[in-house]
């Protein structure tokens, strides 16, 4: 992830007595968007929400396992999933992910089209569970680079760990099914467009139909365009609000709706509760610690 003098940008801050520190890299690997490094203590023990996003989730944890369920009863009972490496699929509603008192970890945003070569399997067949064991799916040897990482002392050391090893899994993934160029067409479309278009332009231009393009895309991604095209329209919306909280900003909801591709101003607070449980402005005030402390800024820098 970048050479290892440039690996690191960290972030830290105390709020309210909780410990904050978030660590960022520059993705040096294929297909790797954005790498985020974080430690927090003091922190009060709750549950944390899991936005969806139009990018698979890989989390390195170094503190114990990560757990999470689909419903807040779910995340704290006895079926709630628990893993130490979690790979997370493209989701269409929030998961909640149960916070103790201290957690440390990498968490990598992963593009949908480089499931085959990091994980050795498409992103649709991530999406029987919302969270995948990374033990049970990438092996032995990832487990063991998990436990190399939290022995580390040295975040840029990590994060040459973490690089080298996914660069091996990359390198070791030529006998695999390539992604099919009119589905990688269509997300690249769909990103330059963000989330915004119709199926049928969206098809027109990679040259099928919109039931057989809707059918591979499907088969590849685990969701269709349109649900794709969602999920990049609420990640924009979401780092526009972002933004104007970091920038002390008034919060101008209508504007972002706007700006990011929504009917209305309602669109996109239906949008926020569907996808974050929550409307903008809840969501925001629960997110505010780590929006202060800098950990809202995984997935930064994806398509334009």
């Amino acid at each position: 992830m970048a050479s290892r003098k440039k690996a690191v940008r960290e972030e830290q801050g105390t709020v309210d007595g909780e410990s904050l520190e978030f660590v960022r890299a520059s993705p040096g690997v294929e297909g790797v968007v954005s790498a985020v490094g974080y430690r927090a203590s003091g922190l009060t023990p709750g549950l944390h929400i899991g936005m969806p996003s139009p990018y698979l989730t890989l989390i390195f944890s170094f503190d114990g396992p990560v757990t999470t369920g689909l419903t807040p009863q779910q995340a704290v009972g006895g079926d709630a999933a628990r893993t130490d490496i979690v790979v997370g699929a493209l989701q269409q509603g929030p998961a909640y992910v149960v916070q103790p008192e201290r957690q440390a970890g990498i968490q990598l945003a992963v593009h949908p089209l480089a499931a085959r070569a990091l994980f050795g399997a498409p992103a649709a067949e991530l999406t029987d569970e919302p969270v995948t064991s990374g033990a049970d799916l990438l092996g032995a040897r990832a487990e063991a680079v998990r436990q190399q990482l939290a022995e580390q002392a040295d975040w840029a050391d990590r994060f040459a760990t973490l690089s080298a090893y996914l660069r091996a899994r990359a390198a070791g993934a030529g006998r695999t099914e390539r992604v099919r160029p009119e589905v990688a067409e269509a997300w690249a479309w769909l990103a330059r467009h963000r989330g915004a278009g119709t199926l049928h332009g969206l098809a027109g231009h990679v040259a099928l139909s919109p039931r057989r393009l809707t059918a591979l895309f499907r088969a590849e991604t685990g969701v269709t365009p349109k649900q794709a095209a969602g999920l990049m329209r609420f990640e924009h919306a979401k780092a526009a609000l972002v933004r104007a909280v970091v920038r002390g900003e008034a919060l101008d909801l209508a504007g972002v709706a706007a700006d990011c591709g929504y009917y209305d101003h309602s669109h996109l607070v239906r949008d926020f509760r569907r996808f974050a449980g929550a409307s903008p402005t809840a969501w925001l005030a629960e997110e505010c610690r780590n929006i202060q402390a800098g950990g809202h800024r995984n997935g930064e820098g994806l398509e334009p």
